[in-house]
């Protein structure tokens, strides 16, 4: 095994501290989205409602993309993030009614 004896970065530190504080924002975030989509999954199956809506799931998708764009995030990468939130809520939403 080999020891490394150089110093730490100070500047890279400070970079993944900055980077270890984003990931446990988003963390937080998205157990807030999904606290929320809980609820609303509970409502859907309550009001024997779809577990998806295909077309508020286009909009937003849209909206993001847009959003992406003007944040300087590849459009792409912010539509298969927020499609793998997407699908996962409707996997919740399907469960939630028993169909999964």
């Amino acid at each position: 095994m080999t020891q490394d004896t150089t110093a730490p970065d100070p500047v890279l530190a400070g970079f993944r501290a900055s980077i270890d504080n984003i990931d446990a924002a988003l963390i937080h975030i998205l157990a807030e989205r999904f606290r929320i989509t809980k609820a609303v999954g509970a409502y859907k199956a309550e009001h024997k409602l779809p577990a998806s809506d295909p077309s508020r799931e286009e909009r937003q998708i849209a909206r993001l993309r847009k959003l992406a764009e003007e944040a300087n995030l590849d459009p792409d990468f912010g539509e298969k993030f927020i499609r793998f939130v997407i699908d996962e809520v409707i996997r919740h939403h399907e469960k939630a009614k028993g169909e999964a």
